[in-house]
């Protein structure tokens, strides 16, 4: 057994290795800004402070009392980062151009800069997130007690320190910390590296001592099929029927509105977010480390229900389990895993609440209490102060939700407190991303109706264990009005206490969201803001324009930039603005836009509502009216759409004049080929005519003729006619084939009788030739579509030619037919000397003959472009393939009528 002594010194040096963390990854993030801690590992690593000491602690006992309920807390985040990706990417992009802070100041920029709204946010986030503090001090001492032993406390160091006083001392430890580190700068849209450094050092330790103590449970188990087995046998089996209930989708919704709005994810995910390609990484790298922290818990849980002793708290399974096992070492490495998980969660959580509560409501008490004069020695000291007040006001609120209801036996419910309180926000932030008629009195509306909800139906009720009026208010209702219980809400009775109040509060919310949008009307800030939040990626990185002018001089603008942002961040500002106008920094003449910069950079620091509330005082008298900011509203919406319009007409004239490209490309091809077969045909025509005419001229001199030669000539030039007509007729038919002119008739045909007509028309050119014919199979008689007589034109065309140039001594004609796959397959080869390989391509042109076709003057080359043309009417097709003889093969492919 560890003494006490020992593991509150080793807490206590561990803190310590966080203050040398924190301390030089601040100097070194200032240094080298491209350092390892801008990296998405460190940005990943961070988001990982959603796994607090509920996640290491409360999942084991969570599967031990409810299975495999505790994966809805795993699953929630991997769906937002894996497929809401778009979500996160535009919180990003609105925040880095609105130097959004939190996720107060988000949904007080968007609803017309709000004060009210922000307020009422950040005090709904200051009380919800109360119980969640509760539990992160609850898990640190009874992690202490359990790894101590009960009966250490009390001795030692701990002599008169019992578990409220020792969580009391933790608190304190994480305000000191948490002060220390957390409040440095006044920007709050500055990133903190060395707190995140610090962070993703505890990332990595509560990772690798969760996997240690699930290795090692795995290992003295046997196995995860022995420890299952194991437990199986002794009746602790997953009750998998009743696991995905209406209890497993609340949770899910619960943990998918909590990734999003939780202030100290907001934080870590949005504020500190340096790139936002980091995203990228994050949204497979952080639901991996989910997976690992996860893939133990069950083992974890199981054996833990089988080995030690009945009563045992399953939430400190991961501790107690080395513990009786006689590994205090790893016992102890168990607690520091734990102890990371809670200090992360406070400190973050904590510098998340201190900047809403100095934003959102320190710093318009004090813009509505105090002039906007230059007496004043700047806020930025105030805004430190009130941070730093606010860390230690919002951990004493957890630390006194913990002293209330310590006697808690189960950490998970305490989370989901909470998480049912944040998730009041979530229809707002949608809503403020994608709907732009969404309004500030119905989005006020809606959350305050819903936190209402939730204190009546779920935070009252986490009382009842310590008080009897309230356990007695839970049983009975307020004056015994039995539906006003507040777990059984107008008689709702029949759900899970968790689910009855998360079905009530966001039904109402969301229903108070709708329906007041579509009734309230929208001032003119909330819809300038609503189109650039809505609108964010269609404008790309441009800054939002400002519609505030005045007649403020540049000392003016100066002395509230100094008040908030220091002297070096404020000259630096006005300098830099100095240099871009060309003038000197006291000629400085404040723009619209520079005022809009300005207010950007101040928003940073105090928020969105509190930096226009400030400059407005400033500039006061000098705003502009609202018909014209209306009118310069709706010009820049007119410049907007009318960039749109040229946008997309340039894009439907590049189509265009790509389309004209392609066109101009296809009419020159064209062109040519016209020029090629208009230069063939010449050819073609030339020489009979050229014979003709010879001919005709020697005739025409009788005397020197005699009847013999007179015979052969007039032969010669019939001849030559002859040769003249069938070629214009060839090209007449290709001509109507290929424009589609000539009529045709697909009937259903006998292909194979076409075929044995054809071999029987040129049965006299075969055996005056000598060629012998060879069968190589023959199909039965099949049908096809098409014209009977064509197909045979198509087969006594391949077959002469196979004839015509078939140079073998042993001429060789090869026919077979047969049905494949539906078609009806024609191969028709020879022994010939083929085609060759550079002219197989060439072959089925018109008036392609081929080096050896060229020598033949009885043909004119188109006839393999006839018959091509042929078939592809019959919906088949001619092709030239390796056949089983050294000559050419055709092959004739007809789909075959079922």
């Amino acid at each position: 057994m560890l003494s006490a002594d020992f593991v509150i010194a080793t807490a206590v040096a561990y803190v310590g290795l966080l203050f040398v963390l924190a301390f030089f990854g601040d100097r070194r993030a200032r240094e080298r800004k491209s350092s390892f801690l801008h990296s998405p590992a460190v940005y990943t690593l961070s988001i990982s402070v959603y796994c607090t000491s509920w996640t290491f602690y409360g999942a084991v006992g969570n599967a031990a009392r409810s299975g495999l309920e505790f994966l809805t807390i795993y699953l929630g985040p991997t769906i937002v980062f894996v497929g809401w990706y778009f979500v996160l990417r535009r919180l990003v992009r609105i925040s880095h151009l609105q130097r959004i802070t939190s996720v107060a100041d988000l949904l007080s920029s968007r609803f017309g800069k709000s004060s009210r709204l922000a307020v009422l946010v950040t005090c709904i986030a200051v009380i919800g997130i109360a119980p969640y503090i509760a539990l992160q001090l609850k898990a640190v001492t009874s992690s202490i007690q359990a790894v101590a032993g009960a009966s250490e406390f009390g001795q030692g160091s701990l002599a008169g320190i019992d578990d409220v006083g020792l969580a009391l001392g933790v608190a304190a430890a994480m305000a000191l910390f948490t002060i220390l580190f957390g409040t440095r700068h006044v920007d709050a849209k500055e990133q903190h590296h060395g707190v995140v450094a610090a962070i993703a050092f505890e990332a990595v330790v509560k990772l690798a001592a969760l996997l240690a103590v699930g290795v090692f449970v795995v290992f003295i188990g046997g196995g995860f099929e022995e420890i299952f087995s194991n437990a199986a046998a002794r009746g602790f089996t997953l009750d998998t029927e009743n696991t995905f209930n209406d209890r497993w989708v609340t949770t899910l919704v619960l943990s998918i509105a909590a990734i999003v709005c939780l202030p100290r994810q907001f934080q870590v995910t949005v504020v500190e977010n340096s790139n936002e390609n980091h995203l990228r990484v994050a949204g497979w790298a952080f639901p991996a480390y989910m997976m690992l922290m996860s893939i133990f818990i069950l083992p974890i849980a199981l054996y833990g229900l089988t080995t030690m002793p009945a009563g045992a708290n399953p939430d400190m399974f991961a501790l107690t389990l080395p513990m009786a096992a006689g590994q205090d070492g790893l016992a102890l490495f168990a607690f520091i895993g734990g102890f990371s998980s809670a200090t992360s969660m406070i400190i973050l959580e904590s510098i998340a609440l201190s900047i809403m509560v100095s934003n959102h409501i320190v710093m318009p008490i004090v813009l509505r209490f105090t002039s906007g004069g230059r007496d004043g020695q700047g806020v930025s000291h105030l805004l430190l102060v009130a941070r730093r007040f606010s860390i230690v006001l919002i951990l004493s609120l957890g630390f006194f939700y913990f002293f209330f209801t310590r006697d808690s036996d189960a950490l998970a419910p305490i989370g989901l407190i909470s998480f049912t309180a944040i998730a009041q926000f979530f229809p707002a932030v949608l809503a403020a991303l994608f709907w732009r008629d969404a309004s500030l009195k119905a989005a006020t509306a809606a959350i305050a109706a819903g936190f209402v909800i939730w204190v009546w139906s779920s935070f009252l009720p986490s009382f009842a264990s310590v008080s009897p009026q309230v356990a007695q208010l839970v049983l009975e209702g307020p004056w015994g009005i039995s539906w006003l219980r507040p777990e059984a809400l107008f008689g709702l009775d029949d759900f899970d206490p968790l689910t009855h109040a998360v079905l009530w509060s966001l039904s109402i919310n969301i229903v108070v969201l709708i329906v007041g949008s579509l009734l309230a009307t929208q001032s003119t800030l909330e819809r300038i803001q609503a189109n650039l939040f809505v609108d964010v990626f269609r404008r790309g990185n441009v800054a939002p324009r400002n519609f505030m002018r005045g007649a403020a001089t540049a000392n003016d603008l100066y002395f509230v930039a100094e008040r908030v942002l220091g002297e070096r961040r404020a000259a630096a500002l006005f300098e830099t603005a100095a240099r871009e106008s060309g003038v000197a920094p006291a000629m400085l003449d404040p723009s619209p836009e520079f005022i809009g910069r300005l207010e950007r950079e101040l928003a940073g620091s105090i928020g969105a509502a509190s930096a226009h509330v400030m400059l407005s005082k400033v500039v006061s008298g000098v705003e502009v009216s609202l018909e014209e900011v209306m009118q310069m509203a709706d010009e820049t919406q007119q410049v907007i759409e009318y960039s749109q319009q040229l946008e997309k007409t340039s894009a439907e004239l590049r189509s265009t004049a790509r389309q004209l490209e392609d066109a101009n490309a296809q009419l020159r091809v064209l062109d040519g080929q016209k020029d090629d077969f208009l230069s063939q045909v010449s050819h073609e025509v030339r020489t009979p005519m050229t014979s003709i005419r010879s001919f005709s001229e020697i005739l025409l001199d009788q005397g020197a003729l005699d009847e013999q030669q007179r015979h052969r000539f007039v032969s010669t030039i019939h001849q030559e006619s002859l040769r003249l007509t069938r070629l214009l007729d060839e090209i007449l038919d290709l001509s109507a084939l290929e424009r589609g002119e000539r009529t045709w008739e697909n009937v259903p045909i006998d292909a194979e009788a076409a075929l044995e007509r054809a071999l029987t028309v040129c049965g006299a050119l075969l055996s005056q030739r000598g060629m012998r014919v060879e069968f190589g199979g023959r199909a039965r008689p099949t049908m096809v579509e098409g014209d009977s007589d064509r197909l045979c034109q198509v087969f006594i065309n391949v077959i002469s030619n196979a004839v015509k140039y078939n140079d073998s001594e042993r001429p060789l004609l090869h026919v077979t037919s047969a049905v494949r796959a539906g078609s009806y397959v024609v191969e028709i080869a020879d022994n010939g000397p083929g085609i060759a390989k550079a002219e197989r391509k060439l072959i089925f042109e018109k008036f392609s003959r081929g080096q050896r076709g060229a020598a033949d003057q009885s043909g004119a080359g188109l006839g393999l472009a006839i018959s091509r043309q042929i078939v592809a009417r019959m919906n088949g097709s001619l092709d030239l393939v390796t056949g089983p003889l050294p000559g050419a093969c055709f092959r004739v492919r007809l789909a075959v009528l079922r």
